[in-house]
C-alpha cells in the first residue's frame, strides 16, 4: 500500500501529532526528554507530532506512556456506531407463534 494516506487521514495524523505536541508542550518537556522517556530517537518523536504514517503504533503508545497519556489509547473504535447500527439491522426479529384458541 506504500505510506501514502488519503488527504482526509493525513489531516487526522497531523491533528493527532498537533495533540501530542500540545500535550508536551504543556508539560513543559522538550523533544528529547520525551524520547528519552520513550526510549525512541527526538526525530522520531519530531515525525509523530509532524503525523508523519510510517511511525509504528508501538512508538505513539511509548510516547504517551511518557506523556502519561496511554489509556486514552484505549478510546479508538470505543464508540462504533456504524457497526452498532449494522448489527441491529442484522439481528433477526423473532416470530412468535399464534396463539391457541
Amino acid at each position: 500500500m506504500g505510506t501514502k494516506l488519503p488527504r482526509k487521514l493525513e489531516q487526522k495524523m497531523q491533528v493527532v501529532g498537533e495533540q501530542i505536541k500540545l500535550a508536551r508542550l504543556r508539560r513543559n518537556l522538550s523533544v528529547a526528554q520525551v524520547a528519552e522517556r520513550a526510549t525512541c530517537s527526538p526525530l522520531t518523536v519530531s515525525r509523530i507530532e509532524k503525523g508523519v504514517p510510517t511511525v509504528a503504533i508501538g512508538i505513539y503508545l511509548r510516547v504517551l506512556y511518557a506523556l502519561q497519556l496511554d489509556d486514552d489509547i484505549l478510546w479508538l473504535a470505543k464508540e462504533d456506531k456504524l457497526g452498532k447500527a449494522l448489527q441491529d439491522l442484522s439481528l433477526k426479529t423473532r416470530k412468535r407463534a399464534s396463539k391457541k384458541r
